[in-house]
């Protein structure tokens, strides 16, 4: 009792990002300018993308989880600095040397996607290690709910007949599905 308790934010935070996206087609981030500046740092020919992101975050004050595409044919730098609440796109135009900041226009169902899509130990930031901690407790409160379940039913002898039927149906629809879809 005391563990459903508690996970009970990361089940409803699950439940409605998973009822938006079956539900809701992808609709794009809308980004706000929020500012431009100089950044006259030199890389050396052939330094990674993801080493310049990282520099250029670090120098921001923007350290945190990032994803970085490749250079477009002019060196423009796209980087997506990943977070929860308000997300950021820097881009960095070596050729002008100056970098845009934009960030993510607050939007309910776009945190709900960031949050249902949060995931990895890869990060070595604190709290996106808490992040990955808590969803392999959900996981695993999940998992000993259901075999919990399990043995309930196992266990009350009056509801053996109804329980192999409703099993039977459930392994079916998920057979349908997972071999049709």
């Amino acid at each position: 009792m005391y563990l459903a308790l508690f996970l009970t934010p990361w089940m409803v935070g699950y439940a409605a990002s998973t009822l938006l996206m079956n539900h809701e087609a992808g609709r794009p981030v809308v980004f706000v300018k929020e500012g431009e500046r100089p950044y006259t740092v030199a890389f050396e020919p052939g330094t990674p993308p993801r080493v310049v992101a990282g520099q250029i975050l670090s120098d921001l004050n923007l350290e945190g989880t990032f994803g970085v595409a490749a250079p477009s044919p002019d060196g423009k730098l796209t980087i997506n600095r990943q977070d929860i609440i308000a997300p950021r796109r820097v881009t960095f135009f070596p050729n002008e040397q100056r970098l845009t900041i934009e960030r993510a226009q607050p939007d309910s169902v776009g945190f709900l996607y960031r949050f249902h899509r949060r995931r990895g130990y890869e990060p070595p930031y604190p709290a996106d290690r808490a992040m990955a901690i808590s969803v392999d407790l959900v996981i695993a409160a999940m998992v000993f709910w259901a075999l919990s379940g399990l043995w309930m039913w196992w266990e009350m002898r009056s509801t053996r007949l109804w329980g192999v039927a409703c099993a039977t149906l459930g392994l079916g629809i998920f057979a349908f599905f997972a071999l049709t879809i």
